[in-house]
C-alpha cells in the first residue's frame, strides 16, 4: 500500500507535493495545472485551476498500480470540497481508522473538515478512478453575505466533520461537462468557467437547502419513467413550458424547478 500526504491546499504546493509522490510531469499554461503520470505507481492525468481565492476545480483520471492512500492535513480553514464520481470508488474516512463512506460511480460527496482529525481518502489499485472536486474556500467569509457565506452555514457542523454522500444531480453532471467544454481561451474562458462553477455551487446549495431534494426527486424518477409517453406527446413542446417558468431571485425554489427540470427534459428529448 502507498501512503501519500498533503499538508496544504494550495493549488501549486498541492501539484508539486503530488507530482513528486507519483513521479509525474507537471506543466502550467494559461492558469491550469496539468500532471502526467506514466510510473511504476500510476498512470494517468491530474489537472485543476484556481479563479480566485473562493473556487478552484480540480479532475482526477488516474490508474493506482498499487492500493493508495492519501492523507490530507485539516485545519479551521479547510474548504468545503464536492466530489463527483464518474468512475470507479472514492472512499473516504475522518482518519486512518474512522468510518469509511464510500463515493461510487454517478455518486457526490460534500465534505468539509475542521477538526483536527486528517481527511483520509482511499484508492483501489489496478482500479480506474475518474472524479472531479470544486473546492470552495470559506473561511474568511462573514455571515450572512451571500453564496459563500450560506455554503459556510450549510456544509458545517459541530464536530468539524461534515460528509454527506448522495446520487448526482443530472444537472450539475451537465455543467460539469460544459465546464470541460469551454470553448474559449484566456480571461473570457476564465470568467466563463467562474460563472459555471458558481452556478453549480448556488445548485448545491438549493438542493440541500429546506428539503428541496426530497420534494423533487420523485417528480424526476416519474419523468424517467415515463419517457415514451413524453415522445409520444407531439403538440407539447415541454422545454418551452418550462423556458416560461419566471426567474425569481437566487435563492427560490422556482429557479431550482426551473433549471433542474429544463436540464432533465433536455436530456430526456435528446435521447
Amino acid at each position: 500500500m502507498k501512503k501519500l500526504y498533503l499538508n496544504t491546499d494550495e493549488m501549486n504546493t498541492v501539484f508539486n507535493e503530488l507530482k513528486d509522490s507519483l513521479n509525474g510531469t507537471l506543466t502550467l499554461e494559461n492558469n491550469q495545472y496539468r500532471l502526467k503520470v506514466n510510473s511504476k505507481k500510476a498512470q494517468g492525468t491530474i489537472s485543476g485551476m484556481t479563479f480566485n481565492k473562493q473556487i478552484a476545480y480540480l479532475e482526477f483520471d488516474v490508474y493506482f498500480h498499487d492500493d493508495v492512500v492519501l492523507s490530507m492535513e485539516s485545519s479551521a480553514n479547510s474548504p468545503v470540497l464536492f466530489a463527483y464520481c464518474s468512475e470507479g470508488d472514492l472512499i473516504h474516512s475522518f482518519g486512518i481508522n474512522g468510518d469509511k463512506k464510500n463515493i461510487k460511480s454517478n455518486q457526490t460527496g460534500i465534505l468539509r473538515n475542521t477538526s483536527n482529525i486528517n481527511s483520509v481518502l482511499f484508492f483501489k489499485g489496478y482500479k480506474r478512478v475518474k472524479f472531479s472536486v470544486i473546492s470552495s474556500n470559506v473561511s474568511t467569509v462573514e455571515e450572512n453575505t451571500g453564496l459563500f457565506s450560506d455554503l459556510k452555514t450549510m456544509f458545517t457542523n459541530p464536530s468539524g466533520k461534515y460528509i454527506h454522500v448522495g446520487q448526482s444531480n443530472l444537472g450539475i453532471i451537465e455543467k460539469i461537462n460544459e465546464f470541460r467544454s469551454v470553448p474559449q481561451k484566456g480571461i473570457v474562458g476564465d470568467l466563463v468557467r467562474k460563472r459555471i462553477l458558481e452556478n453549480i455551487l448556488e445548485t448545491e446549495y438549493m438542493l440541500h437547502s429546506y428539503g428541496y431534494i426530497k420534494a423533487i426527486q420523485p417528480i424526476l424518477n416519474l419523468a424517467t419513467k415515463q419517457i415514451d409517453e413524453f415522445k409520444r406527446i407531439s403538440n407539447l413542446n415541454i422545454l418551452d413550458a418550462f423556458y416560461g417558468m419566471k426567474h425569481v431571485g437566487s435563492y427560490h425554489l422556482p429557479r431550482l424547478l426551473k433549471e433542474k427540470y429544463l436540464l432533465a427534459f433536455s436530456h430526456i428529448v435528446k435521447n
